[in-house]
Protein backbone atom coordinates (compact mmCIF):
# COMPACT_ATOMS: atom_id res chain seq x y z
CA UNK A 1 0.00 0.00 0.00
CA UNK A 2 2.99 2.17 0.91
CA UNK A 3 4.15 1.70 -1.96
CA UNK A 4 1.49 1.93 -4.30
CA UNK A 5 1.03 5.28 -2.26
CA UNK A 6 4.15 6.62 -3.60
CA UNK A 7 4.00 5.58 -7.14
CA UNK A 8 1.28 7.92 -7.36
CA UNK A 9 3.50 10.61 -6.00
CA UNK A 10 5.99 10.22 -7.99
CA UNK A 11 3.35 10.56 -11.05
CA UNK A 12 2.13 13.36 -9.75
CA UNK A 13 5.64 15.02 -9.53
CA UNK A 14 7.32 13.92 -13.18
CA UNK A 15 5.23 16.08 -15.08
CA UNK A 16 6.94 19.11 -12.81
CA UNK A 17 10.60 17.55 -12.91
CA UNK A 18 9.70 17.44 -16.92
CA UNK A 19 8.35 20.91 -17.33
CA UNK A 20 11.70 22.39 -15.13
CA UNK A 21 14.50 20.54 -17.26
CA UNK A 22 12.78 21.41 -20.41
CA UNK A 23 11.94 25.07 -19.92
CA UNK A 24 14.59 26.31 -16.50
CA UNK A 25 17.32 23.93 -16.82
CA UNK A 26 17.78 23.38 -20.51
CA UNK A 27 17.54 26.63 -21.28
CA UNK A 28 19.78 27.77 -18.22
CA UNK A 29 22.70 25.11 -19.45
CA UNK A 30 22.13 26.94 -23.25
CA UNK A 31 22.84 30.52 -21.63
CA UNK A 32 26.14 29.20 -19.72
CA UNK A 33 27.31 27.99 -22.70
CA UNK A 34 26.65 30.76 -25.08
CA UNK A 35 28.15 33.06 -22.69
CA UNK A 36 31.44 31.56 -22.61
CA UNK A 37 31.71 31.18 -26.53
CA UNK A 38 33.33 34.46 -29.26
CA UNK A 39 30.58 36.19 -31.14
CA UNK A 40 29.67 35.15 -34.62
CA UNK A 41 30.93 37.16 -37.71
CA UNK A 42 27.35 38.55 -38.98
CA UNK A 43 25.30 37.04 -36.55
CA UNK A 44 25.04 33.91 -33.83
CA UNK A 45 28.25 32.59 -32.38
CA UNK A 46 31.49 30.51 -33.16
CA UNK A 47 32.17 27.26 -30.90
CA UNK A 48 35.51 29.01 -29.86
CA UNK A 49 35.94 28.82 -25.90
CA UNK A 50 36.86 32.35 -24.74
CA UNK A 51 36.32 34.72 -20.65
CA UNK A 52 35.93 37.89 -23.47
CA UNK A 53 32.29 38.39 -22.61
CA UNK A 54 33.02 38.26 -18.91
CA UNK A 55 36.62 40.53 -18.82
CA UNK A 56 34.04 42.77 -21.01
CA UNK A 57 32.31 43.57 -17.91
CA UNK A 58 35.19 45.40 -16.45
CA UNK A 59 34.95 48.16 -18.79
CA UNK A 60 34.52 51.52 -17.04
CA UNK A 61 31.30 52.10 -19.37
CA UNK A 62 29.63 49.07 -18.18
CA UNK A 63 30.45 49.15 -14.83
CA UNK A 64 28.85 53.43 -15.53
CA UNK A 65 25.50 51.07 -16.20
CA UNK A 66 25.96 48.70 -13.29
CA UNK A 67 25.81 51.70 -10.83
CA UNK A 68 23.38 53.42 -12.17
CA UNK A 69 21.39 50.66 -12.03
CA UNK A 70 22.39 49.93 -8.45
CA UNK A 71 21.22 53.36 -7.80
CA UNK A 72 18.17 53.01 -9.68
CA UNK A 73 17.33 49.49 -7.65
CA UNK A 74 18.09 50.95 -4.14
CA UNK A 75 15.97 54.25 -4.85
CA UNK A 76 13.26 52.35 -5.78
CA UNK A 77 13.62 49.91 -2.52
CA UNK A 78 13.69 52.71 -0.46
CA UNK A 79 10.86 54.58 -1.26
CA UNK A 80 9.01 51.28 -1.81
CA UNK A 81 9.50 50.53 1.70
CA UNK A 82 8.66 53.85 2.91
CA UNK A 83 5.47 54.00 1.57
CA UNK A 84 4.58 50.41 1.22
CA UNK A 85 5.39 49.49 5.05
CA UNK A 86 2.88 52.23 6.59
CA UNK A 87 0.33 51.16 4.58
CA UNK A 88 0.60 47.61 5.10
CA UNK A 89 0.64 48.40 8.50
CA UNK A 90 -2.53 50.67 8.09
CA UNK A 91 -4.56 47.86 6.34
CA UNK A 92 -3.98 45.37 9.13
CA UNK A 93 -5.30 47.71 11.76
CA UNK A 94 -8.81 47.72 9.72
CA UNK A 95 -11.86 45.71 10.42
CA UNK A 96 -11.34 42.42 8.48
CA UNK A 97 -13.95 43.13 5.48
CA UNK A 98 -12.30 46.68 4.83
CA UNK A 99 -9.04 45.08 4.99
CA UNK A 100 -10.14 42.44 2.33
CA UNK A 101 -11.30 45.05 0.15
CA UNK A 102 -8.42 46.86 0.44
CA UNK A 103 -5.95 43.42 -0.62
CA UNK A 104 -8.47 43.23 -3.76
CA UNK A 105 -8.15 46.64 -4.70
CA UNK A 106 -4.11 46.21 -4.26
CA UNK A 107 -4.21 43.28 -6.36
CA UNK A 108 -6.17 44.61 -8.66
CA UNK A 109 -3.44 46.14 -11.26
CA UNK A 110 -1.96 43.12 -11.54
CA UNK A 111 -5.05 42.01 -13.99
CA UNK A 112 -3.99 44.78 -16.12
CA UNK A 113 -1.30 44.36 -18.51
CA UNK A 114 1.60 46.41 -17.41
CA UNK A 115 2.15 48.38 -20.32
CA UNK A 116 -1.30 49.34 -20.14
CA UNK A 117 -0.56 50.68 -16.96
CA UNK A 118 2.61 52.63 -17.93
CA UNK A 119 0.75 54.30 -20.60
CA UNK A 120 -1.65 55.57 -18.31
CA UNK A 121 1.14 57.16 -16.43
CA UNK A 122 2.29 58.67 -19.36
CA UNK A 123 -0.51 60.33 -20.49
CA UNK A 124 -0.69 61.56 -16.61
CA UNK A 125 2.87 63.27 -16.63
CA UNK A 126 3.38 64.52 -20.39
CA UNK A 127 2.96 67.86 -21.17
CA UNK A 128 -0.06 68.45 -21.38
CA UNK A 129 -1.49 65.86 -19.67
CA UNK A 130 -3.26 65.69 -16.23
CA UNK A 131 -1.38 66.94 -14.20
CA UNK A 132 -0.13 69.52 -15.70
CA UNK A 133 -3.39 71.06 -16.82
CA UNK A 134 -4.20 70.81 -13.24
CA UNK A 135 -1.42 73.23 -12.33
CA UNK A 136 -1.39 75.69 -14.97
CA UNK A 137 -5.39 76.02 -14.24
CA UNK A 138 -4.53 76.62 -10.41
CA UNK A 139 -1.99 79.14 -11.55
CA UNK A 140 1.07 77.06 -9.87
CA UNK A 141 2.72 77.20 -12.96
CA UNK A 142 3.00 79.33 -15.98
CA UNK A 143 4.58 76.74 -18.34
CA UNK A 144 3.96 72.91 -18.54
CA UNK A 145 7.07 70.81 -16.07
CA UNK A 146 8.98 68.21 -17.66
CA UNK A 147 7.63 65.23 -15.74
CA UNK A 148 8.06 62.70 -18.55
CA UNK A 149 11.34 61.15 -20.17
CA UNK A 150 13.55 62.11 -17.01
CA UNK A 151 15.44 60.16 -14.30
CA UNK A 152 12.08 60.65 -11.83
CA UNK A 153 9.34 59.50 -14.38
CA UNK A 154 11.36 56.34 -14.17
CA UNK A 155 11.68 55.79 -10.29
CA UNK A 156 7.92 56.41 -10.69
CA UNK A 157 7.40 54.00 -12.60
CA UNK A 158 9.49 51.66 -10.73
CA UNK A 159 7.97 52.14 -7.70
CA UNK A 160 4.28 51.94 -8.99
CA UNK A 161 4.93 48.62 -10.43
CA UNK A 162 6.73 46.59 -7.75
CA UNK A 163 4.92 48.51 -4.54
CA UNK A 164 2.27 46.04 -4.49
CA UNK A 165 5.42 43.42 -3.69
CA UNK A 166 6.54 45.27 -0.83
CA UNK A 167 2.63 45.68 0.64
CA UNK A 168 2.02 42.01 0.23
CA UNK A 169 5.19 41.19 1.61
CA UNK A 170 5.30 43.44 4.71
CA UNK A 171 1.51 43.16 5.02
CA UNK A 172 1.54 38.85 5.46
CA UNK A 173 4.28 39.78 8.30
CA UNK A 174 2.56 42.08 10.11
CA UNK A 175 -0.52 40.27 10.15
CA UNK A 176 0.66 37.30 11.69
CA UNK A 177 2.51 39.18 14.11
CA UNK A 178 1.62 38.33 17.87
CA UNK A 179 0.30 41.47 18.86
CA UNK A 180 0.44 40.53 22.40
CA UNK A 181 3.92 40.99 22.38
CA UNK A 182 3.24 44.96 21.73
CA UNK A 183 0.95 44.99 23.95
CA UNK A 184 3.38 43.51 26.84
CA UNK A 185 6.01 46.52 25.29
CA UNK A 186 3.57 48.98 26.12
CA UNK A 187 2.51 48.20 29.24
CA UNK A 188 6.24 47.74 30.56
CA UNK A 189 6.64 51.49 30.19
CA UNK A 190 7.60 51.63 26.31
CA UNK A 191 6.29 54.64 24.10
CA UNK A 192 4.23 53.75 21.34
CA UNK A 193 7.73 54.57 18.80
CA UNK A 194 10.21 52.88 21.12
CA UNK A 195 7.44 49.60 21.09
CA UNK A 196 7.70 49.71 17.17
CA UNK A 197 11.35 49.97 17.03
CA UNK A 198 12.19 47.47 19.44
CA UNK A 199 9.21 44.53 18.91
CA UNK A 200 7.23 45.28 16.05
CA UNK A 201 10.12 46.25 13.80
CA UNK A 202 12.00 42.96 14.19
CA UNK A 203 9.43 40.54 14.40
CA UNK A 204 8.54 41.75 10.86
CA UNK A 205 11.58 41.94 9.46
CA UNK A 206 11.22 38.49 7.36
CA UNK A 207 8.20 40.45 5.35
CA UNK A 208 10.35 43.64 4.95
CA UNK A 209 13.56 41.61 3.46
CA UNK A 210 11.09 39.75 1.46
CA UNK A 211 9.66 42.85 0.38
CA UNK A 212 12.75 44.31 -0.59
CA UNK A 213 14.40 41.04 -2.64
CA UNK A 214 11.05 41.27 -4.61
CA UNK A 215 11.65 45.03 -5.28
CA UNK A 216 14.89 45.01 -5.51
CA UNK A 217 15.75 42.03 -7.98
CA UNK A 218 13.34 43.23 -10.84
CA UNK A 219 14.12 47.11 -10.54
CA UNK A 220 17.32 46.34 -12.03
CA UNK A 221 16.13 44.77 -15.22
CA UNK A 222 13.33 46.06 -15.86
CA UNK A 223 13.68 48.22 -19.38
CA UNK A 224 10.52 48.38 -20.68
CA UNK A 225 9.69 51.10 -17.92
CA UNK A 226 13.19 52.73 -18.40
CA UNK A 227 12.51 53.18 -22.24
CA UNK A 228 8.83 54.24 -21.76
CA UNK A 229 8.68 56.77 -19.00
CA UNK A 230 12.80 57.74 -19.23
CA UNK A 231 12.63 58.04 -22.77
CA UNK A 232 15.76 55.47 -23.09
CA UNK A 233 18.02 57.90 -21.16
CA UNK A 234 18.08 55.88 -17.94
CA UNK A 235 19.94 52.69 -19.04
CA UNK A 236 19.59 49.64 -16.90
CA UNK A 237 21.15 45.94 -17.07
CA UNK A 238 17.99 44.86 -18.64
CA UNK A 239 18.15 48.01 -21.26
CA UNK A 240 21.76 46.78 -22.30
CA UNK A 241 20.93 42.86 -22.71
CA UNK A 242 18.24 43.75 -24.95
CA UNK A 243 20.63 46.28 -27.10
CA UNK A 244 23.14 42.99 -26.82
CA UNK A 245 20.93 40.48 -28.12
CA UNK A 246 18.38 42.21 -30.47
CA UNK A 247 20.58 45.33 -31.87
CA UNK A 248 24.02 44.90 -31.82
CA UNK A 249 23.23 40.69 -31.81
CA UNK A 250 26.36 40.07 -29.57
CA UNK A 251 24.89 37.18 -27.96
CA UNK A 252 27.45 35.46 -25.68
CA UNK A 253 27.93 39.22 -24.22
CA UNK A 254 24.20 39.78 -23.64
CA UNK A 255 24.45 36.07 -22.04
CA UNK A 256 27.11 36.86 -19.67
CA UNK A 257 25.19 39.58 -18.86
CA UNK A 258 22.38 37.23 -17.75
CA UNK A 259 24.58 35.15 -15.56
CA UNK A 260 25.68 37.79 -14.13
CA UNK A 261 22.26 39.17 -12.80
CA UNK A 262 21.70 35.84 -11.91
CA UNK A 263 24.50 35.63 -9.96
CA UNK A 264 23.72 38.89 -7.73
CA UNK A 265 19.76 37.57 -7.65
CA UNK A 266 21.04 34.01 -6.31
CA UNK A 267 23.48 36.75 -3.77
CA UNK A 268 20.69 38.56 -2.98
CA UNK A 269 18.21 35.52 -2.13
CA UNK A 270 21.22 33.65 -0.56
CA UNK A 271 21.06 36.92 2.20
CA UNK A 272 17.51 37.07 2.67
CA UNK A 273 17.18 33.49 3.63
CA UNK A 274 20.38 34.10 5.88
CA UNK A 275 18.47 36.85 7.71
CA UNK A 276 14.80 35.32 8.06
CA UNK A 277 15.88 31.74 8.53
CA UNK A 278 13.67 30.85 5.56
CA UNK A 279 14.50 27.85 3.72
CA UNK A 280 12.94 27.88 0.44
CA UNK A 281 12.32 30.43 -2.86
CA UNK A 282 8.62 30.11 -2.07
CA UNK A 283 8.98 31.87 1.64
CA UNK A 284 9.55 35.23 -0.20
CA UNK A 285 6.12 35.37 -1.21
Amino acid sequence: MQKEKKSRISLTVWPFYIWTALFVALPMVYVVVISFLQRGATWGVTAQFTLDNYLKMIDPMYGAIFLEALYVAVLTTLITFLVGYPFAYYVCKLPARLRSLVILLLMAPFWINSLCRLNGWMILLKSNGVINSILQALGIVDEPLKLLYNFGAVIVGMVYALAPFMILSCYNSIEKMDWAVVEASRDLGASPFKAFLTVTLPLTMPGIVAGCVLVFVPSVGLFFISDLMGGAKTVLIGNLIRTEMTTARNWPFGAALSMMMLVVTIGIIWVYKKVSGSNSLGDLM
